[in-house]
């Protein structure tokens, strides 16, 4: 069973005019241009994980295939989480983008590691 209640799978969500998660691609996430610093910022790391994702060669091992995709994944995550820090103001979202910093960091710390003892790059 779809964990997401994929009978819907084809219609947009909650009015938002977003395409169904199911229906679109990671890329761009149906949201619209950036309208600020922030939102600027908040692109330029989806565009560069995309970039990664995209042209990532892979290997054939589904382990190895994994981190190759992750990474760039949770490079994008620290990098809006760095672009809230610069931007944001609300102490709960400040919180969760260190949090998430961190995290990100050692789980990206953790994929090389992984990677490195496997004989990938």
């Amino acid at each position: 069973m779809c964990p997401h209640d994929c009978r819907h799978a084809g219609r947009y969500h909650a009015g938002f005019g977003w395409p169904a998660w199911a229906q679109s691609s990671h890329s761009g996430h149906g949201a619209p241009a950036a309208a600020s610093p922030a939102g600027e910022a908040y692109m330029k790391s989806m565009k560069v994980m995309d970039d990664a994702m995209k042209t990532a060669a892979m290997t054939g091992d589904p382990d190895k295939d994994f981190i190759i995709m992750m990474k760039p994944h949770h490079q994008a995550a620290v990098e809006m989480a760095e672009a809230y820090l610069k931007y944001g103001k609300d102490p709960m979202i400040t919180k969760m983008a260190k949090d998430i910093i961190a995290s990100q960091n050692d789980e990206i710390a953790a994929m090389d590691k992984w990677m490195k003892e496997k004989g990938g790059k």
